[in-house]
């Protein structure tokens, strides 16, 4: 085999390769002073919902104590013009979350996704005979802000409704959000958070939010309520070549990543975030 007459077609060929081959994009931020920009929006985030009268519909039927709410908020500085409005009426607009704002507004949604009549409350995992009654969950036996009995307003109240498009939406959607401070789904509500996303959920759906977009915006709500969470999992993509605004919402939020045991296997992987606070409620 004639190796020189041969050399000048592979270099040939190199150099084509070399001039149609793309250039490889500079890698994603991976300090968390950088991803923090992308991950939790400091400026807030408009939630695609209205929020409407339906805190003062909550403190009207009982699902919300106003005399209770407003004492514990004293006790943390009092409320902001806004918050008066979302609980008392008058907002208007589409609900925006922010830093400052995102615990208060889980406080609202976890109201009202325990109190709003539907069926993943009654017949769904909360309701199995196993656990012992649906009642014996944080989720419930947390709400502590109710006039008179928590369960007496548990799924009692129809503030929305859901057709049977959006009733299926809601539940196909809910078995894929998972949340870091536990290993279940929204579709399993037993705590908190859970509750309020539930709650977020069928607010989109009654708005007409489609299934892509209820994902990228449940996304967003996570990243305030679990700032070092979301943190950790996109450096984890960016150390992967993955910037934020590429990964999957509806991935991101399954139990690979957002579950307790995902996310622990995200930190077995990188070092940790500083802590960054978020979303606790009551």
């Amino acid at each position: 085999m004639n190796y020189e007459k041969m050399w000048p077609w592979v270099a040939g060929a190199l150099l084509l390769l070399l001039i149609v081959s793309p250039t490889r994009p500079n890698p994603p931020n991976t300090t968390y002073e950088e991803l923090a920009k992308e991950v939790i929006i400091s400026e807030g985030f408009t939630l695609p919902v209205q929020w409407g009268d339906l805190g003062k519909q909550m403190v009207e039927s009982g699902v919300i104590d106003e005399e209770k709410f407003i004492k514990l908020y004293e006790q943390r500085g009092g409320m902001t013009e806004e918050m008066k409005q979302l609980l008392l009426g008058g907002y208007k607009g589409n609900l925006v979350m922010n830093k400052e704002n995102s615990g208060f507004i889980l406080n609202l949604l976890w109201a009202f996704g325990l109190s709003n009549q539907n069926r993943i409350l009654t017949e769904g995992t909360m309701a199995d005979p196993k656990y012992g009654g649906s009642d014996r969950f944080a989720s419930t036996g947390g709400w502590r802000l109710a006039i008179g009995d928590t369960m007496e307003h548990y799924s009692a109240h129809i503030f929305i409704s859901l057709t049977t498009e959006q009733q299926e939406l809601v539940e196909r959607v809910s078995k894929n959000i998972y949340r870091p401070c536990c290993g279940n789904s929204t579709y399993f509500p037993d705590c908190n958070h859970g509750m309020a996303m539930l709650g977020l959920l069928e607010l989109m759906a009654s708005q007409g939010v489609g299934e892509d977009e209820m994902y990228s915006v449940a996304l967003q709500v996570n990243s305030y309520w679990f700032p070092d969470t979301y943190l950790a999992i996109a450096k984890y993509f960016a150390l992967r070549g993955v910037s934020w605004k590429q990964v999957n919402a509806k991935e991101v939020l399954g139990s690979l990543y957002s579950s307790a045991t995902g996310y622990q296997q995200i930190l077995a992987e990188i070092e940790p975030p500083k802590n960054q606070g978020g979303g606790c409620g009551v």
